[in-house]
């Protein structure tokens, strides 16, 4: 239980490397196979990052047997090691070791680059059983050895050498990653030469020693990007558009350099694959909403400058985007990432440079090859029509659903005659018992009632295909038609209000815990469209004269007792052991009836708290679960036992 003596002498202040290694995720994303290549990709983008500002033009990886140990070189300038006057230590070290410290910060040093805060190298350092780092600089070589970021020796002068350049050796510390993780042959192999296309005229070479023999690729492309696309499309199986046989290109070197290579194809997605700086941007950002808004203006001019809209179809950006493939390349001075695994570009100028680079010369190409240019527009307006037929026939099967709507549902779920969903309403209602009398109160024409048999299923401790295998779930997922997790899809929603009813006691508080549990990992979209309520259905019944009182709680009774229990009259208090005990006239008067019901709507102010107290209540840790009874056992009042 935490201590109510918090003072100065509680306070910790991690110093060094310290806090990765406390806090590795903040730096790296998290402890598994993504953070564990993460390391790896720090390291090779100073390398890039030294050949896109013209001091590089070979990088070899070579993965060493095993594959827990991997070496990046370079042909680089070198990481500097004369020593820092004021730390009286050598810049290498001080790069190695502290959080920070780097040579990006000023705009003399690097034009371009991938790294930003100076963490790099240091976070890689600190996440490493042992880290050996070898500089060819100024006619000598350099090393210097490390172990969990701290140094295991001092800078050695090993002698006279020909060129220059940086070669780091790690291994990441099975102390943080566990003793499982490895690298993954092909990923490295995918990640060297997607960096050859990006990067034109740069040569990275990969030698796999976990192969007996050791094997060794080497990678180049002078086409760039554009060859990029055509692999791209190639390896998915896509064809290009017949009209277009060959991607269009696009450079331009402005405030930031930009290059595109597009197509559209027969796929029925968009896909962009993007970069800044070298460094692959899987999540988007500002750069990506630069090129689509580009793409979509274009169109639309060159369709209104030959008066070629179609007729009887409205076309969407869904519809203009569909098919698109496309490789986008930007570099900016000052990258502005979220956060240090850079999977996110958030400079809200770059959008508007990436569409004043690209939607000119798109333009200029459509109207340049009017026949390619009408070939695509057909292609769009096909897409158009097949979204509005595809509208038109889930509204048809929407209207045909009151004939089939016992098809494929609960055996134990007693509908509603209604097929508008956003007039009806489903109640789970907590044992078959109150399941009945629910259904002899409920409104048939608009309220469905399902029946659930006791607790369900703890769906945070629970793994996806237990409960996607739960009966009880499953019933709820057939019920409301919508699908669970990936493929909850809101418009196939059977019911317009989800209402969980459970008994008022803490039992049932607990039951409805469960059901939010499974509803906020597994059918999110529901409580984000506010269509999840939770019932208040009261606890007890309490006549006073000829006047009927119902309360939520005993606090709600204790203050209408003394509130409305005046002079000599005598309450009749009635405590509802469960929802089966009411009668079907009661259930419907206080928990059922529109007009009359309170219930509460669930909302979501704050994710990351929602998110935290979830897991403390119901994931597999029961220490976060004492210290959260612990630090409210005073609010809990009297528990139903």
């Amino acid at each position: 239980m935490a201590s109510r003596n918090y003072t100065a002498s509680d306070i910790t202040v991690l110093e060094g490397l310290d806090p990765v290694r406390k806090r590795p995720a903040m730096y790296i994303g998290g402890t598994g196979a993504t953070g564990y290549h993460h390391l790896l990709w720090e390291i090779l983008d100073n390398s890039v990052d030294e050949a896109i500002n013209g001091f590089a033009t070979r990088i070899e990886v070579t993965l060493h047997k095993g594959a827990r140990a991997i070496t990046v070189e370079d042909d680089g300038r070198g990481i500097p090691v004369d020593e820092m006057p004021k730390l009286k230590k050598p810049a290498l070290e001080v790069i190695l070791t502290t959080l920070h410290a780097g040579g990006k910060f000023e705009r003399g040093n690097y034009a371009h680059s991938g790294g930003l805060h100076g963490v790099g190298s240091s976070v890689v350092n600190a996440l490493s059983r042992r880290l050996v780092a070898q500089v060819k600089r100024d006619g000598h070589r350099y090393e210097q050895s490390y172990a969990a970021g701290k140094p295991t020796s001092a800078l050695i002068d090993l002698g006279p050498c020909r060129g220059h350049g940086t070669k780091i050796s790690f291994e990441p510390d099975p102390e943080i990653f566990g003793e499982k993780l490895a690298f993954n042959v092909a990923e490295v192999r995918d990640r060297l030469e997607s960096k050859s296309y990006l990067h034109r005229g740069l040569t990275l070479v990969f030698r796999d020693e976990t192969q007996s023999p050791a094997v060794e690729e080497k990678f180049v492309h002078e086409g760039g990007i554009s060859e990029y696309l055509d692999k791209f499309i190639a390896g998915r199986g896509r064809p290009i558009v017949p009209a277009t046989a060959s991607p269009l290109y696009i450079a331009r070197q402005n405030d930031i350099g930009v290059e595109v290579a597009l197509a559209w194809t027969e796929a029925t997605d968009e896909t962009i694959r993007s970069y800044v700086n070298g460094i692959p941007t899987g999540d988007g950002g500002t750069h990506e909403t630069g090129l689509r808004t580009a793409v979509l203006k274009a169109v639309r001019n060159f369709i209104e400058t030959h008066n070629l809209s179609p007729k009887g179809v409205t076309l969407t950006p869904e519809d203009i985007r569909e098919g698109l493939t496309s490789v986008l390349s930007i570099y900016v001075a000052e990258p502005q990432f979220q956060g240090q695994t850079k999977a996110r570009l958030n400079n809200p100028e770059v959008a508007a440079q990436v569409d004043a680079a690209v939607r000119p010369a798109l333009e200029k190409w459509l109207n340049d090859n009017k026949s390619t240019a009408e070939s695509i527009l057909a292609r769009i307006v096909l897409a158009a029509r097949a979204r509005e037929a595809s509208r038109a026939a889930a509204q048809q099967v929407t209207r045909k659903s009151a004939v089939s709507r016992q098809l494929n549902l609960p055996g134990k779920l007693a509908d509603c005659s209604s097929n508008q969903a956003e007039e009806c309403e489903l109640f789970l209602v907590e044992g078959d018992s109150a399941g009945g009398t629910a259904k002899q109160g409920r409104d048939r024409a608009t309220q469905a009632i399902l029946p659930l048999r006791g607790k369900v299923l703890n769906a945070e401790q629970a793994s996806g295909n237990r409960v996607a295998g739960n009966r009880e779930y499953q019933d709820i997922a057939q019920a409301l038609g919508c699908g669970i997790g990936r493929d909850c899809d809101l418009s196939r929603l059977r019911y317009g209000r989800v209402f969980l009813l459970t008994d008022a006691d803490s039992d049932g508080h607990h039951i409805a815990t469960l059901l939010l549990t499974f509803f906020y990992r597994h059918m999110k979209p529901l409580i984000d469209a506010g269509r999840v309520f939770i019932c208040q259905p009261p606890l007890y019944r309490i006549d006073i004269g000829k006047e009927t009182y119902w309360a939520l709680d005993d606090a709600h009774r204790d203050r209408i007792l003394k509130s409305k229990a005046t002079g000599r009259q005598k309450p009749n208090i009635q405590r509802f052991k469960g929802l089966g005990e009411m009668h079907a006239e009661e259930l419907k008067a206080t928990t059922l009836d529109p007009k009359k019901r309170v219930a509460l709507k669930v909302c979501i102010d704050n994710e990351l708290e929602t998110d935290r107290v979830i897991n403390d209540l119901m994931g597999r840790d029961p220490s976060a679960r004492f210290r959260f009874i612990m630090e409210r056992a005073g609010e809990a009042g009297d528990l139903d036992l």
